[in-house]
């Protein structure tokens, strides 16, 4: 019997906290629409945004795959030069990343130690 991968969990969890974060910030574009306009570098800029979040989905699983998915976090966190709208979702899903790095770090800590669930021996 194998021994289920929390990290492997981990992995979806970041593949969700990415779609999320690219339907938020598609949803920026409704304030750059109104501002500035959708044509303008802007607009494209939160569009690239929201594509770049999206294909980070498929690198997840990848050594670096949560290097490049921090990378964008940073990015979004920058984008109040953009418009105030982008910069405000960085920041807020900058705390969810933060907290989801937190645990992961958590879940590490006690997989080194053996204390899952899942490394206890079966009770009968």
């Amino acid at each position: 019997m194998t021994t289920p991968d929390p990290m492997k969990g981990f992995r979806g969890v970041m593949s969700a906290m990415l779609i999320l974060e690219a339907i938020v910030v598609l949803l920026a574009l409704l304030v750059v629409a109104k501002s500035s306009g959708l044509a303008t570098w802007q607009g494209w800029s939160v569009g690239a945004m929201a594509f770049l979040l999206i294909a980070t989905c498929a690198f997840v699983a990848r050594p670096w795959g949560l290097h490049l998915a921090l990378t964008l976090q940073a990015i979004a966190c920058l984008g109040f030069f953009i418009t105030p709208a982008l910069g405000a979702v960085g920041v807020a899903f900058a705390l969810g990343w933060t907290w989801m790095l937190w645990a992961r770090h958590d879940v590490l800590k006690r997989m080194s130690e053996g204390r899952l669930s899942s490394q206890q021996p079966p009770t009968e």
